[in-house]
């Protein structure tokens, strides 16, 4: 489904009354920014990245690669299978009763005298009216879709997923296609944006864009949409969720029937970055190499991964994923916060070290480096 329909369709979404009508998908997508540590030294004044992971390295510190943290404040390095929401006090996301964690790796361009340096990001396109994610800076936008509202599940307290492998450095098939990829942008202020996440092959790919892209690079990551109905979690965080019988959905998408294993329908949960590239494409390695290095060690982009822990307050996801029509960060009685109080919200810095300045190696080099 390109956006041009989705733009379509809105327009008959926010005709409609708060939202009661059978209008059909509802599409909740919100900006999170990155939460202002305390002991933060970074040169950007809203961003928290850490060398935490409390699903894959519970406990660790630091863990084995940097991420790049959004939402609540009861984020550690270690977070009990409990209610997420009860723990945390604030938000840096839109909604006010969102306080789930949402995580990824970080990148970085390695320049040719082999020393990286942490890719920063923008804010994303204006749709739906939404100026608090234009203004995020960068941070994670996030999507949750009911395909159809009624029949959705949402997720319970204590619930934790991770989709994609961070170990991954190629796909013997093209199954997460439209799951998992980077969008080359055509040009400035989101050239190209056409066509919906992972759908257009003119610019989406699997793996890293092979040439400079003249308006950055974005990142999708899309979550299975079937659970078991009874864990919360599993012990790889992916055992206890699948895809469809036929295959992942789509963006925006029902898909096939869930399996027998997993016969519980779940919001199609998906993260967007936004990478500002531009600023090195100069600096394209004339070898034709590939100069982009997620913070696994990563050049290739297979291994893109998202980590997501449940924690919206109450029946308050529930009863936006059962309304009709939804399009944007307005929904049911969902109530939202302006970006000032979002960036209040604090996510302290545990582990010391400089993620940010030129460096002669990735945080974590304990992972080998895989290079495409």
């Amino acid at each position: 489904m390109f956006w041009t329909t989705l733009l379509g369709l809105t327009a008959l979404a926010e005709a409609a009354p708060q939202f009661g009508g059978g209008f059909g998908t509802t599409m909740l997508r919100f900006g999170c920014v990155f939460a202002k540590g305390p002991l933060l030294t970074l040169s950007s004044p809203n961003v928290v990245i850490d060398r935490l992971d409390p699903l894959v390295n519970p406990g660790a510190i630091p863990s084995s690669h940097v991420h790049q943290i959004v939402g609540g404040n009861a984020f550690n390095a270690s977070m009990a299978v409990a209610d997420v929401s009860e723990a945390a006090s604030c938000t840096t996301c839109q909604f006010s009763q969102d306080f789930s964690n949402y995580w990824t790796a970080n990148l970085y361009f390695k320049a040719k005298n082999g020393t990286y340096k942490r890719v920063p990001q923008l804010g994303h396109a204006l749709q739906f009216n939404d100026q608090f994610s234009t203004q995020t800076s960068g941070g994670i936008l996030v999507y949750y879709v009911s395909a159809q509202p009624g029949q959705i599940t949402a997720f319970k307290p204590g619930f934790r997923m991770l989709s994609g492998d961070a170990m991954a450095r190629s796909r013997p098939d093209t199954k997460l296609k439209r799951q998992n990829c980077f969008r080359c942008y055509t040009g400035p202020n989101y050239g190209g944006d056409v066509g919906a996440p992972c759908m257009d092959d003119n610019v989406d790919t699997e793996a890293l864009p092979t040439k400079p892209c003249a308006g950055g690079i974005r990142s999708n990551i899309l979550f299975p949409t079937c659970w078991d109905g009874k864990n919360l979690d599993s012990p790889n965080h992916q055992d206890h969720v699948a895809y469809p019988t036929t295959g992942p959905a789509n963006f925006l998408s029902l898909g096939g029937s869930c399996p027998s294993t997993h016969p519980i329908r779940i919001p199609q949960l998906m993260y967007e970055v936004v990478w500002d590239t531009t600023k090195f494409n100069s600096e394209w390695p004339t070898d034709g190499s590939q100069p982009f290095y997620l913070s696994t060690g990563d050049n290739t982009g297979y291994g893109q991964h998202g980590d997501y822990v449940f924690g919206w307050q109450g029946n308050s996801l529930q009863s936006a994923m059962d309304t009709s029509g939804c399009m944007g960060a307005k929904c049911a009685s969902l109530t939202t916060q302006d970006i000032t109080t979002a960036k209040k919200c604090s996510v302290p810095k545990i582990v010391q070290e400089d993620e940010d300045g030129w460096l002669t190696e990735l945080p974590g080099t304990s992972m080998p480096m895989q290079m495409a």
